[in-house]
């Protein structure tokens, strides 16, 4: 799949099928559901998951708690608008699926 495909499938209803939970999350997210975003990256403790956990927190506007989950994902909070890291996620995720 492709950022644009990807992309394009949120124009439907339900995730493509096996996306993944990284991007799952990062799909209800561009559906604008951070609710069901969160829901899916909170709980899986790998570097992937937490640097998407971190970006949710980010949006959310709770900087304290984005910060913490960029240190357990061993990355730093990027100096990008959210859009911007939303698209880089997406890309690191599908590059590496």
């Amino acid at each position: 799949m492709t950022v644009s495909e990807f992309k394009s499938s949120l124009l439907k209803d339900n995730p493509p099928a096996g996306l993944g939970t990284q991007l799952e999350a990062l799909w209800y997210d561009g559906k604008g559901d951070w609710k069901s975003a969160h829901d899916r990256a909170d709980g899986p403790a790998d570097r992937l998951s937490a640097r998407v956990h971190a970006y949710l927190h980010r949006k959310e506007g709770d900087i304290w708690n984005a910060d913490y989950w960029y240190r357990r994902a061993g990355e730093t909070r990027p100096d990008i608008s959210l859009e911007q890291e939303w698209e880089l996620l997406v890309e690191r995720i599908l590059s590496i699926s």
